[in-house]
């Protein structure tokens, strides 16, 4: 790894700009030292893991013991925040608590600054205005990027904005969802997720597959530096 990749660095871990065509997953159950070794072992460059909505962390999100192990395992890392039950009508106040807490489980998983923390932004409201959809995520933002992360957009199905709109947004980083989604115009996406319908090294996964966007664009991931 390049030193002009490299944007932070503390404890031995850095958060580095992601190689193009680096193969990955995202998961929603916690990996042991030994299950992400398998993975490692299996060719996957980097995992996907999740933070808690809320503001009481669940056992089953990302833990500052299990980020080491996966790190430790030869991964590189990046957490996406846990979205509501399809249907819910998002706004600006939720975005700022929502943002909030990620930041919070995202700190206490010892995310470094400048890794990709994402917004799972789907299953919203079909009489959700494109004005408070926007103000969310833009809050969300706001309160992510004030914490030194580096906010990311994930966009799956029924996000209620359109491409111009997702492009309109202050995000610089989108992740382009499995299902049927808008095309982010003079951007395009920097991560793209594809279904993988049986499980693997015994979890149910969905894969991911990293790109240079339109813009020269790319995630920010944390690993460990002699991983580099």
């Amino acid at each position: 790894m390049s030193d002009s990749t490299i944007s932070y660095k503390q404890n031995g871990a850095c958060v580095a700009a992601a190689p193009t065509g680096a193969h990955g997953f995202d998961a929603d159950t916690p990996l042991s030292l030994e299950l992400a070794r398998q993975f490692a072992a299996s060719g996957y460059r980097f995992c996907v893991r999740y933070l808690t909505l809320g503001p009481n962390a669940y056992a089953a999100d990302l833990s500052a013991g299990e980020a080491q192990d996966i790190l430790g395992a030869g991964l590189a890392l990046m957490a996406v925040q846990h979205v509501r039950d399809p249907g819910w009508s998002p706004n600006a106040a939720m975005g700022k608590s929502d943002g909030q807490n990620t930041v919070a489980h995202a700190q206490a998983a010892g995310l470094l600054p400048g890794v990709n923390v994402w917004c799972d932004l789907e299953g919203v409201a079909d009489d959700a205005s494109g004005q408070d959809v926007a103000d969310y995520c833009t809050q969300w933002f706001e309160a992510v990027s004030s914490a030194a992360y580096a906010p990311g957009l994930y966009v799956g199905s029924a996000a209620g904005l359109s491409g111009t709109q997702l492009y309109e947004l202050p995000f610089q980083h989108y992740w382009q969802s499995c299902s049927s989604v808008p095309n982010i115009p003079q951007r395009g996406y920097q991560m793209v997720q594809t279904l993988v319908p049986q499980t693997v090294n015994g979890i149910g996964i969905d894969a991911d597959l990293t790109q240079t966007d339109q813009l020269g664009g790319t995630v920010k991931w944390q690993i460990l530096e002699e991983q580099g």
